[in-house]
C-alpha cells in the first residue's frame, strides 16, 4: 500500500473520491505468487480429488421425499435403501420443510419401484409423494459438450472484440484473467465436494460475463490515459496504469459489491434458511467467481498487462529515461546521508556609492545619451544655438 502524495494514510473518503495512490503494476511478482499459489492448489485438487459430478452429468435414478412424524437421519436412510444395494448412495437430509434425497448411479432393472415403496414406508408418506427422476448418461454428456462449445466460442468471441475494441495484449490479458477465475471455482468445488449440476454449468458461464466486464472497465480507462504518457515527470506505462487503477478502483469495488450482495442472500437465506439447493448450486459457483472476477481484473489482467507493454522498446526506453530523470532529482533534492545540508548564504546587499563614485548596478543598464562636447578654447565656435541667458548677458557687455 503506498501513501497518499502528502504522506497521508488512505481514508474511506480518499476511495469515496478516487484519491487513491495504491501501487498495482509496481511489483507484479506479489500477485503472481499469489495467483499461482492459488491455481497450483486448485489444479492439485482437481487431479487428485476430481469433481463430484452430479446425477445429469453422469446418470443414474434420484428419489426425493418429505419426511413427517420423526427426524430424518443420514444414517437411518442407508439402512433402508442398502438392502437393494444402495450403500453408496449419496443421501442429503433436507430442511425447510423435512425432507430426504437419495441420489445413486446403480441401480438395478425393478429395484426402483422396491426404493420408492421402501423411502415411502420410512417418511411415513404415500408413493405418489415421493418424486422419481431417472437420467441417463447420455443428456450429461450433451450438457458437458455443449459447455465446452459455449465456452470455446465465448473466448474466440471476446478475443475478436478485445483485439478491435483496444488491441491483441489486451485480449489475451482479459482472456487469462477468466481462466484464472474458472480454474480457481472449479478448484473450490473439487476441495469442498460440492456437487456440480447443470445449474453450476450455467453459474460458470455467468461468471465469465462479470469477470469479463470488469476487466474490460479497467482496460477503457487505461486506453484512455495511454495519450496522458510523459506529462507527469518520471511516467512511465506502469504509473499511467496505476493512475488508471485508482481513479477507477471505487468503480470496480462498488460493482463488485452490489453483484455479491443478492447472490450472498441466495446462497445463505435461500438455501442456507430455506433448503432450496437449486439455488445453493447456482448461488455458490456465482458467489465463487464474483469475488474471483473482482480479484483478477485488479490484480491479473491489468498487472500483466503493464508487464507485457513495459517490455516493448519505446516504452522500456520510457521507464529507463524516468528512472533517470528521478534519480537525478533524488539527488539534486536530498543531501547525502549523514551530512548537514549547507545553508544558504544571503546576497550581499549593495554598498552606497561614493561621492562621485557611480553605484555599481546589478544588472548593465543601456549606456546614456552622450553629451554635446564644449568645444575647447582657441577652437571652431559651436553651431549650437546659445540659450536666452546667454544672450541676454551678451548684449548687457
Amino acid at each position: 500500500m503506498s501513501p497518499l502524495p502528502d504522506g497521508r494514510r488512505h481514508t474511506p473518503a480518499d476511495f469515496y473520491h478516487e484519491r487513491t495512490n495504491f501501487d498495482f503494476a509496481g511489483r507484479p511478482w506479489r500477485w503472481a505468487i499469489v495467483s499461482g499459489t492459488v491455481i497450483a492448489i486448485a489444479l492439485i485438487a482437481m487431479f487428485t480429488r476430481g469433481l463430484n459430478l452430479g446425477i445429469d452429468f453422469e446418470g443414474g435414478t434420484s428419489w426425493r421425499l418429505p419426511v413427517k412424524g420423526r427426524s430424518a437421519s443420514v444414517s437411518d436412510v442407508r439402512d433402508v435403501v442398502r438392502p437393494f444395494g444402495l450403500g453408496d448412495a449419496k443421501i442429503v437430509v433436507l430442511s425447510n420443510p423435512s425432507g430426504i434425497l437419495v441420489q445413486s448411479k446403480d441401480v438395478k432393472a425393478g429395484d426402483a419401484d422396491k426404493v420408492t415403496a421402501a423411502l415411502a414406508n420410512y417418511g411415513g408418506v404415500t408413493r405418489v409423494d415421493v418424486s422419481l427422476d431417472t437420467v441417463g448418461p447420455t443428456f450429461g454428456d450433451q450438457v458437458r459438450n455443449n459447455a465446452i462449445k459455449a465456452l470455446i466460442a465465448f473466448f474466440i468471441l471476446i478475443a475478436i472484440y478485445l483485439s478491435v475494441r483496444f488491441e491483441w495484449k489486451m485480449a489475451v490479458a482479459a482472456i487469462v484473467a477468466v481462466i484464472h477465475d474458472i480454474i480457481v471455482t472449479v478448484g473450490v468445488y473439487a476441495l469442498t465436494g460440492f456437487e456440480v449440476t447443470p445449474a453450476t454449468v450455467v453459474a460458470f458461464l455467468t461468471i465469465l460475463g462479470f469477470s469479463l466486464y470488469d476487466t474490460v472497465v479497467v482496460f477503457d480507462k487505461v486506453k484512455e490515459n495511454v495519450a496522458t504518457i510523459g506529462t507527469v515527470r518520471g511516467d512511465s506505462y506502469s504509473t499511467m496504469v496505476n493512475r488508471s487503477m485508482n481513479q477507477v478502483l471505487m468503480r470496480s469495488i462498488s460493482t463488485s459489491f452490489v453483484a455479491v450482495i443478492p447472490v450472498a442472500s441466495l446462497l445463505f437465506v435461500g438455501s442456507g434458511l430455506f433448503g432450496a439447493l437449486a439455488l445453493r448450486d447456482f448461488a455458490l459457483a456465482l458467489f465463487i467467481g464474483l469475488m474471483a472476477g473482482a480479484y483478477s481484473s485488479i490484480f491479473v489482467a491489468t498487472p500483466l498487462l503493464a508487464w507485457w507493454k513495459e517490455r516493448e522498446p519505446r516504452y522500456r526506453a520510457l521507464r529507463e529515461r524516468s528512472a533517470a530523470q528521478l534519480a537525478r532529482d533524488e539527488v539534486s533534492v536530498e543531501a547525502p546521508a549523514g551530512e548537514p545540508e549547507p545553508a544558504e548564504e544571503p546576497e550581499p546587499e549593495p554598498a552606497p556609492a561614493a561621492a562621485g563614485v557611480p553605484a555599481a548596478a546589478p544588472a548593465p543598464t543601456p549606456p546614456a545619451r552622450p553629451s554635446s562636447p564644449r568645444p575647447a578654447s582657441g577652437g571652431p565656435a559651436s553651431t549650437r544655438a546659445p540659450r536666452p541667458r546667454q544672450q541676454r548677458r551678451r548684449k548687457r557687455r
